[in-house]
């Protein structure tokens, strides 16, 4: 495994629309969000969910062909408007057609993100191993939810990367334990880390970021600081502006930093002056 620092290119795959949410970071969910200003109702778990397309599930198909063309490798995130791992009966299906589609498409590494990552191994056909193109990971919003769910990606020594996505990043997080092999030569292999960009976001305090930056760094872990969401540092990412919303975050020595709401484009993805856009390069066999 091997970090590198490369432009940060994706495809997103939905295989169907919908979830519930499950924690403080599903609060301001902006999937949820999207989707009831589209006027899809497919969320909380009475909703249904809604199935997609046939031509919307050919589509990583032709993305396959086209990696293959150029000689590359293309990621697929999977999936922003749901969650794959959530258990309901409706859904057995679709997860199998799902698993068929990244057997069919070998060129493509499949990012599959869940807060449900106890139901990774329990959803999965029996005798199932996750092939080298799946990448399994979790969200961390708190040093809650990572020793609640970061242990159940430790499980699994087949898929090429167990990731993290820290985002929203609610509270300060110590992963170090999780970025050391265990007994079984499985570790954290990619950490992400982003703030919260929707309607009522939460600031994320820079020492959090940080802090996790530098955990990665020790050990030696791919690190990627996607954004800050819709608050910014004053004076650092973001210049002081009038009229804006701002609130005031402290170090854990008592220094003050001032947030500004500024939105997420205006925010950036600067940490610390400079931006972190690395990811683990592995070997496919």
């Amino acid at each position: 495994m091997k970090n590198s620092s490369i432009e940060w290119t994706h495809h997103t795959f939905n295989p169907w629309w919908g979830c519930t949410k499950v924690s403080d970071g599903c609060d301001n969910c902006y999937a949820a969000n999207m989707a009831h200003r589209w006027g899809h109702d497919v969320w909380g778990h009475d909703a249904p969910r809604r199935a997609m397309s046939d031509a919307h599930w050919e589509q990583p198909l032709t993305w396959n062909m086209e990696a293959k063309a150029a000689g590359v490798r293309s990621r697929v995130f999977c999936a922003s408007m749901a969650d794959v791992f959530e258990s309901r009966s409706d859904l057995i299906a679709h997860r199998q057609r799902l698993l068929n589609l990244i057997a069919d498409t070998p060129n493509l590494d499949w990012l599959l993100l869940t807060k449900r990552p106890h139901s990774i191994k329990k959803l999965a056909p029996r005798g199932y191993r996750y092939p080298s193109n799946v990448w399994l990971g979790t969200t961390v919003e708190n040093q809650e939810s990572a020793d609640k769910r970061v242990k159940y990606l430790l499980e699994f020594t087949k898929p090429a990367v167990r990731f993290l996505s820290c985002e929203p990043l609610l509270g300060p997080v110590d992963i170090r334990h999780y970025l050391e092999p265990g007994a079984n030569g499985v570790r954290i292999d990619w950490v992400i880390v982003g703030g919260e960009s929707e309607h009522g976001a939460r600031p994320m305090n820079p020492e959090w970021a940080e802090s996790l930056r530098d955990q990665c760094q020790e050990a030696g872990v791919p690190f990627l600081f996607k954004q800050w969401g819709s608050w910014g540092v004053t004076g650092q990412t973001v210049s002081t502006a009038s009229k804006r919303k701002t609130t005031e975050m402290l170090r854990h020595d008592g220094t003050p930093v001032q947030m500004i709401s500024v939105g997420k484009k205006t925010a950036g993805r600067l940490l610390t002056g400079r931006e972190y856009t690395q990811f683990p390069l592995v070997q496919m066999g």
